[in-house]
């Protein structure tokens, strides 16, 4: 029998060496980034989604292992359990078909069969199953079935007994894993999903609309689709049945059950597995088909999530600069708060700029005088109420100024989250939520990874039916993006807040409260070792840890760098064999380029973790974000009212979903660029070209100002 790193090594079409590396080391607690950065002569240089789903698997199987126990000595207390179905049971690599084998085994409430059992009627159901496995003539049935009545069992006609006995073999055929196992994988090749919208709805009702008369096949349907559909069944509006050809599947159970020629048991037969499946197997396939694609529509929406998360995540960062942060308002005014090049709130002021002429000119001399006390180099602007009009404003502003500022309009999604959360009072107590939000705003042009990892995913509005998917599974698999991002980019020691901290490998929420507070007390760090003095964070934590952690301008360059300190020596021996300062490393990189890596090979230090050293070396403290770009919306665009089909609009993507993207166009709702509109060739996943916070132009196609729906093309060379 395989071993379990075999089975995986199998499944996942990888070394089974580098598998059984790869589980070692997370069986000793260390993380997948880190695992994946510092790792790779262990694991071949596995990446992180080969090395989740290297742990993925493990879990799944060492799960199936502990039900088989408990199977096998469930069947076992009942004296059933012989070798040939203990082999059965050993060898399953799926929890469907361990189950299968265990459903006659079962405990179950009582049944029909329970009933007929109790009867008296079993020597009945046996000897109608003798007759169907032997050629003899039988005597007929009804003859025989007198034998069982007893008006004290309750059996008072022959019809009694002999739908007692259909009761008994029906139960055993629906328990029988072959059969079901045929027969649920016909139903997931062949069924086909149908629905209809209740009655009492008239047509144009409801959102469900498309969904009137719906089709799609059990095998090929979207995800979006069956997300949709169980939400609208949920809803009390939809019907959702499972259709297939019916024939199919009672000609396969007799070809399966019925051996004799006889016509009396073979019309026995008929009726029983008729029964059988309507009763007993369809029931049970059915949900069991609902519940796969959902679970699968889960998983795929999910990703989508993730995909969309990373993208928004690894946004580029505008820069650590001066910044003028505004959270707009027409009647309640605009929030306005200045941060430092380091994010720290320096100012805040209301202004008022959309409450009559007077009000406005107040708000132009407050915004100059912020902007040249504090040297602002950029502005951001939250895209909620108000945006446009305000950015109108700011535009006019900067029209006089020699010095212009870069100014962005912010996707603000889950700030008002966030500055009405904990963590926001914990970081500014004496601030009004308001001030949190336009803080948030700023901060999140600055640094989106920084600022974004402190507001729950599932409010930054990148997800699909995200309420309708599993939540565990999807709060654990946002959880690992975020942890990806963050140790991707590596986080500056100094200045990354406990939410940001959190994430980085090895780093759990004492030991990142700790961090700051050693911070707090004794300054900035200086080097990584130092990190080491730090309450609870040992030398495992600190393995995990360091290569993420950046330090500028400290003792050590290579502090600043993605070089783990474990590889500090080797960059030593680099350094010292180029007669170069560590300092000036940078300064020789065809020398770099050109050394001969392998006579610095170690025992412990391979040719994978070398080109990294050498690739750190290159561009030390380098951001491996792209370069920041932003979106220009038009003048005098600011509502759904101001849009005519033809028009061509700059926008930035807020969403990427299985059928399209959306884009802000500057007009307080996002338009839709159908997948069919992406581009001028066939697309099966708008993956494949878009991805959120991607500037794009579009040409707007459909408006519905009262359905507030805007359709856009990204098909602009059809002009």
């Amino acid at each position: 029998m395989k071993t379990l790193t075999e089975i995986i090594a199998s499944t996942t079409s990888l070394n089974p060496q580098s598998v059984q590396n790869a589980l070692d080391l997370l069986l000793e607690g260390a993380t997948i980034p880190f695992i994946a950065r510092y790792r790779k002569e262990k694991t071949g240089s596995l990446d992180e989604v080969q090395l989740r789903d290297i742990w993925e698997n493990y879990n799944y199987l060492t799960d199936l292992e502990k039900r088989k126990q408990t199977i096998l000595e469930a069947i076992s207390a009942q004296n059933k359990l012989t070798e040939e179905l203990k082999q059965k049971i050993e060898s399953c690599l799926q929890k469907t078909e361990l189950e299968d084998l265990y459903l006659p085994y079962k405990p179950k409430r009582r049944t029909r069969a329970t009933v007929a059992k109790e009867k008296g009627l079993q020597s009945f159901a046996d000897w109608i199953k003798s007759l169907n496995n032997s050629n003899a003539k039988p005597l007929a049935l009804e003859e025989e079935a007198k034998r069982y009545l007893s008006v004290e069992k309750g059996i008072t006609t022959v019809e009694d007994a002999l739908n007692g006995a259909s009761d008994i073999l029906a139960e055993e055929v629906s328990e029988k894993a072959e059969l079901r196992a045929y027969l649920r994988d016909y139903l997931m090749k062949e069924g086909i999903f149908t629905s209809s919208i209740k009655s009492e709805y008239p047509e144009g009702s409801t959102k469900y609309e498309m969904y009137r008369t719906f089709q799609g096949s059990v095998k090929k349907i979207a995800p979006h689709n069956i997300l949709a559909l169980f939400r609208g069944e949920s809803e009390g509006l939809l019907s959702i049945n499972l259709d297939f050809d019916e024939s199919v599947i009672f000609s396969y159970l007799a070809s399966q059950e019925i051996k004799t020629k006889n016509t009396a048991i073979k019309q026995f037969y008929q009726g029983m597995l008729k029964d059988a499946f309507n009763r007993l197997i369809k029931p049970s396939l059915v949900r069991e088909i609902r519940s796969d694609r959902k679970n699968w529509a889960d998983i795929e929406s999910i990703k989508t999530f993730e995909i969309n998360l990373k993208q928004l995540l690894l946004s580029p960062p505008a820069g650590m600069k001066p910044t003028l942060a505004i959270d707009p308002g027409f009647r309640t005014g605009c929030k306005v708060a200045i941060l430092s090049e380091t994010g720290q709130f320096l100012e805040y002021q209301a202004i008022f700029p959309h409450t009559g002429e007077g009000k406005r000119k107040e708000a132009e001399i407050t915004l100059k005088n912020l902007l040249k006390k504090y040297n602002i180099e950029l502005i951001a602007i939250g895209n909620g109420t108000a945006s446009r009009e305000t950015d109108q404003f700011i535009t006019e502003i900067l029209k006089t100024l020699n010095n212009k500022p870069i100014k962005v309009i912010v996707n603000e999604s889950g700030a008002s989250i966030y500055s009405a959360s904990d963590l926001a009072r914990e970081e500014f107590p004496d601030l009004d939520v308001t001030v949190r939000g336009a803080i948030s705003i700023g901060r999140r042009l600055q640094d989106p990874l920084a600022e974004l990892v402190k507001i729950d995913p599932k409010s930054i509005g990148v997800g699909q039916y995200q309420h309708d998917v599993d939540q565990k599974l999807l709060k654990q698999k946002l959880e690992e993006t975020v942890e990806s991002c963050v140790n991707y980019v590596g986080v500056d020691l100094n200045t990354a807040s406990k939410a940001l901290l959190v994430f980085v490998s090895g780093i759990t929420p004492t030991i990142a409260n700790n961090i700051v507070e050693y911070r707090n007390n004794n300054g900035v760090f200086k080097n990584r070792k130092e990190l080491l003095k730090v309450t609870k964070l040992g030398a495992k934590a600190f393995e995990q840890a360091a290569g993420f952690l950046r330090i500028r301008n400290g003792e050590n360059p290579l502090d600043n760098t993605a070089v783990h300190p474990e590889s500090y020596p080797v960059v030593q021996s680099i350094a010292s064999s180029l007669n170069t300062p560590l300092s000036k490393i940078n300064q020789v990189n065809s020398q770099l380029k050109n050394l001969n890596l392998q006579q610095f090979v170690t025992a412990t230090i391979g040719l994978p973790t070398l080109q990294d050293v050498i690739a750190e070396l290159e561009k030390p403290g380098r951001d491996p974000r792209e370069e920041f770009k932003y979106a220009t919306f038009k003048e005098g665009i600011t509502e759904i009212a101001d849009l005519t089909p033809g028009m061509i609009l700059e926008g930035i993507i807020t969403n990427v979903v299985n059928f399209g993207a959306f884009v802000d166009i500057g007009v307080h709702q996002d338009g839709l660029v159908h997948i069919s509109q992406l581009a001028d060739y066939f697309i099966k996943d708008p993956k494949e070209v878009v991805k959120v916070g991607q500037v794009v132009k579009v040409k707007v196609l459909e408006v519905n100002e009262k359905l507030k729906r805007i359709n856009l093309s990204m098909k602009l060379s059809r002009e």
